[in-house]
């Protein structure tokens, strides 16, 4: 399915959704997030980010390098609110730099698939 061929406010309304999700699962408290402490921490922020970076690449008709800025800044807000938040999250650089690397994975994994054909 080309997904990038979905009205622009469903496009737009889906990223939007994924933000969301993103960032109930990275303010809420820590014993409330389902899942939390199954996965490294760093490998969660990556996985996490390549989602996110996934879904955009996927939803997006056009300047796709700006999905990969998005995604860099919505992690350091999130960084900062989790550090000035006060509800047991903890926010420093290193999960802003495994942000960074889901980011990477991301737009990797996206070059692969364009080039086997598989979208535009």
């Amino acid at each position: 399915m080309r997904f990038d061929r979905l009205p622009r406010l469903l496009r737009l309304s889906l990223y939007a959704l994924a933000c969301c999700v993103l960032l109930y699962m990275t303010l809420a408290p820590d014993n409330r997030v389902p899942g939390s402490g199954l996965i490294w921490d760093k490998a969660e922020h990556a996985i996490s980010w390549v989602v996110l970076t996934g879904v955009g690449l996927l939803l997006s008709t056009r300047r796709r390098w700006a999905i990969g800025i998005f995604a860099f800044g919505f992690g350091a807000i999130v960084e900062l609110l989790q550090a000035t938040m006060g509800l047991g999250r903890d926010g420093n650089l290193p999960d802003l730099a495994a942000d960074i690397v889901g980011i990477g994975v991301a737009y990797i994994i996206w070059a692969l698939i364009r080039r086997a054909g598989w979208v535009r």
